[in-house]
């Protein structure tokens, strides 16, 4: 067990400065509800320990039941009053995480609560027995002060209220990063520029493109139709380049528990009701659209208006990240007074019409949940912080199948994903940027991606905020893979201190053989229809990525097989106003072209198809309705001569369905 030091004589120091800040911390939005609590006093005391966690996520809590396991001493430092992170505070279902991707201690958890409609506090409970079988000791309210360095190792971290803790290793299962921040780690946060990692769908979206967009057009501005009333609440005029990098990150919320019955408590007015908060909502309704509400035990955001405008408050985050703890405090409180206002203003406003506002009234907040925060839950869903920049960063290829780490550590299976990360102003009316819904198959995740690097720490994981590029971070960031990566860091962090050596340099197949042998499930055993490399095609490809496009083409991965990242199509719009030229250098000869697409009863059953060649031009007309001859992805167009130049257009004019472009491929006749 971990050593305690106390001096001869404790003092016990009142904390002028924390009572100061304890006075000038906003008025939280409902009773009991805060996100930091300064400390009262300081109590200096020292903890030795083989392995701390910082941390009290899903993540924190099944790395220190890990490290106890291996035979070490261990620590859990929760910043609030709970462990769990989301799953014991908004959570009552999760996403992915399922039998045949996710086994090890987070197996053990769901098996005793299951994986849908348990109970947030049903989980904290298993949590806490599970820390109290394994040994570990858990301090609350302990909030990170300073980390203290020797060379790249770090010998000890400090806590406002006087805790220090001492030990051979350390992990960060914050979702924010903020140990290896402290440490002096490289870290990003935001969305970085497609370029920066050859993506397609990390940088600035297309406003209104992508999913859960406004129904109707809406106005923006304060007085409508008025641009010189200025913008409603965090609506943007510019929204950067599509493409382009920026500091936005996908929106935040409160995973609301709702409930029906008599012993449901009435949504409550918040500390701070501003309804011009909610004045988008109001034009929604007033506009007609369809609601579309699908409230149930586990509220998100698309459960009203399809995700348009509901809970997350989007644009109000940007500083969270990085933010101290009295920045966070306030975005918390942002955060809680918008949510439990639109609630309080979907039930009580005029402006909603009174057979809507009867059907909200018919759902409160649980009356044997939360009870120190009123009914509502004390976690704020941090969907992304700062992430880790390491020799190795997660990235688009890694969640679609196109490059596959050799140092697996677990598996992750959901989409790429991110909710809205902007509001922007465009041809007077809102549209949502930033949403993106793709999806992947069970991949693994590279021990390297949670290991700093060498040159800045040797003695910390990072199993939470890791190194990954902002849309993979989308698809990793369910509460099943941190727990799956919690219990693999802690694993990893044991055999360094057994091997005394650094994080960077343990032998990975000893990792495995332990991790095997501990029931987590690190390569995919299932049926993965995955990405076709276009290196694994005879002849020369030319992927949509490459062609010149002229249009707007929509990406998806929607259907499979398809090559590279995935395909293209007009949307079934825009007729005779796009094209895609596929051209590429060739040696004189023969050539068999193919056309890959992915068929179905959408498509167009029309498209015309322009080949030019060494003799001219010929137009074929392709059945995309049909599925492909040739592998089930190519149809042969025909044989032609090039002469050191091969190019094919493909045109949605007069098409009678949606145009798909995904390749197409010279092959050389012998």
């Amino acid at each position: 067990m971990q050593k305690i030091f106390l001096p001869a004589l404790v003092v016990l120091t009142s904390v002028i400065a924390g009572h100061g800040l304890a006075q000038s911390l906003p008025k939280p939005a409902v009773d009991g509800l805060r996100y930091y609590y300064p400390p009262e006093r300081v109590e200096p005391r020292e903890i030795e320990t083989d392995i701390c966690v910082y941390g009290g996520t899903s993540g924190g809590v099944v790395a220190a039941i890990q490290a106890r396991r291996m035979g070490k001493s261990a620590v859990l430092l929760s910043f609030g009053k709970h462990v769990g992170g989301l799953t014991t505070g908004g959570l009552s279902h999760t996403d992915g995480g399922g039998a045949d991707v996710c086994g090890g201690i987070a197996r053990e958890f769901y098996n005793q609560i299951g994986q849908r409609n348990f109970k947030p506090s049903a989980a904290e409970d298993v949590y806490k027995k599970m820390l109290t079988e394994a040994g570990v000791e858990v301090y609350y309210l302990a909030h990170l002060d300073k980390v203290n360095r020797d060379g790249t190792q770090i010998t000890s971290i400090s806590m406002e209220d006087g805790l220090v803790v001492k030990a051979k290793q350390f992990i960060d299962a914050t979702y924010e990063g903020d140990l290896f921040a402290r440490a002096g780690v490289s870290y990003a946060v935001g969305r970085e520029a497609n370029s920066v990692y050859d993506e397609t769908y990390d940088g600035i979206r297309q406003p209104g493109t992508g999913g859960h967009n406004f129904p109707t057009a809406i106005d923006p501005y304060v007085r409508p139709g008025d641009p010189s009333s200025g913008l409603l609440p965090r609506i943007v005029a510019d929204g950067g380049v599509p493409g382009e990098g920026d500091k936005a990150i996908q929106a935040y919320c409160f995973r609301m528990r709702l409930v029906k019955g008599e012993d449901r408590l009435p949504f409550p007015k918040p500390n701070v009701y501003d309804t011009q908060q909610y004045e988008v909502l109001a034009r929604l309704f007033e506009s007609g659209a369809d609601p579309r509400m699908g409230w149930s035990i586990d509220t998100n955001n698309h459960h009203l208006f399809d995700g348009a405008y509901f809970i997350d408050f989007v644009g109000g985050n940007t500083d969270w990240p990085e933010g101290d703890w009295m920045t966070r405090e306030k975005i918390f409180q942002d955060h809680a007074n918008y949510q439990i206002g639109v609630m309080y203003f979907l039930t009580h406003s005029p402006r909603i019409p009174d057979q809507w506002r009867d059907r909200f009234a018919a759902f409160g907040l649980p009356s044997d949940e939360y009870q120190d925060t009123s009914g509502w839950t004390h976690e704020l869903y941090i969907r992304e912080g700062r992430r880790m920049l390491s020799d190795y960063v997660m990235t688009q290829d890694n969640c679609q199948g196109y490059e596959v780490p050799e140092d697996s550590i677990g598996l992750a299976s959901y989409n790429m994903d991110s909710h809205h990360c902007q509001m922007v102003a465009v041809d007077g009316a809102i549209r949502n940027e930033g949403n993106v819904e793709i999806r992947v198959s069970p991949y693994p995740i590279a021990y390297r991606a949670i290991t700093p690097k060498a040159s800045e720490c040797t003695n910390l994981l990072v199993p939470v905020a890791l190194s990954s590029s902002h849309i993979a971070f989308g698809s990793i960031r369910m509460e099943p893979v941190f727990m799956i990566l919690g219990q693999s860091a802690a694993t990893a962090a044991s055999q360094a201190i057994d091997d005394n050596v650094s994080v960077q340099n343990i032998k990975y197949e000893s990792l495995a053989k332990q991790l095997l042998a501990d029931g987590q499930i690190i390569q995919y055993e299932g049926s993965s229809e995955g990405p076709i490399h276009p290196k694994t095609l005879k002849g020369i490809v030319v992927d949509d990525r490459d062609a010149k496009l002229e249009g707007e083409w929509e990406e998806s991965n929607h259907i499979r097989p398809f090559i590279g990242r995935g395909y293209r199509h007009d949307q079934d719009q825009a007729k005779g106003k796009c094209t895609a030229t596929f051209a590429t250098k060739l040696k004189s000869g023969e050539y068999e072209v193919r056309l890959a697409y992915s068929a179905n009863s959408n498509r167009a059953s029309n498209l015309p198809v322009t080949i030019r060649h060494a003799a001219g031009e010929q137009r074929v007309v392709v059945n995309q309705r049909e599925k492909p001859s040739i592998d089930e992805i190519f149809v042969s167009l025909g044989k032609f001569r090039f002469d050191q130049q091969g190019e094919v257009v493909v045109s949605n004019e007069g098409t009678d369905g949606h145009v798909i472009i995904d390749a197409v491929v010279f092959v050389s006749v012998e």
